[in-house]
């Protein structure tokens, strides 16, 4: 059978519709979304995600992007979820909190990201600024560098959190470094 006969016999959207539906099957397998039954086929209570990723993580499965497709969590919920009990340590991503050390600078950076408001954003802003400028009076780039990230990080949540205003704040601060 040529391509085209097949083609013409299976459409390719059925194709595509047919094989998301097997992996959505398989996905929701995988996760656990389905009731779990014992092998005297008791019925289970289905787990929460949190629990569902600690037990993912107890049986071996280690790697935060995989446990979060495998479960449809973001990266950061499950990195904050191993990190609250301890089990991984030195994962950061634009959603976990600047309160860990990611590095040596993160002490000088502690609590200053704030946009609860504009007032608060400008505050930041402030910080980031006068921490900034001791980094350059020292010739530390990679200490500017992380004053910019961190600007960087407050104009993104902002953002996404739409808060525009607090966000145009940390752009401006950005824009003119």
């Amino acid at each position: 059978m040529t391509h085209e006969t097949f083609f013409k016999e299976i459409p390719p959207l059925t194709l595509e519709i047919e094989y998301a539906d097997e992996m959505s099957e398989r996905d929701g397998m995988l996760r656990g979304d389905a009731i779990e039954e014992t092998a005297t086929h008791e019925i289970l209570e289905p787990q929460t995600k949190k629990e569902r990723i600690l037990s993912m993580f107890d049986n071996g499965t280690t790697d935060v992007a995989e446990i979060a497709r495998r479960i449809s969590a973001r990266p950061s919920y499950v990195a904050q979820v191993l990190q609250k009990e301890n089990l991984i340590s030195g994962y950061f991503d634009l959603y976990t909190t600047t309160a860990r050390e990611q590095n040596i600078y993160s002490r000088f950076f502690r609590n200053v990201l704030s946009f609860k408001s504009t007032d608060a954003a400008r505050e930041s802003v402030k910080k980031i600024d006068r921490l900034y400028n001791y980094f350059e009076r020292l010739g530390d780039r990679a200490g500017q560098h992380q004053a910019m990230v961190l600007a960087l990080t407050g104009k993104n949540r902002a953002r996404w959190s739409g808060k525009r205003e607090e966000s145009e704040i940390f752009n401006e601060w950005l824009a003119s470094h």
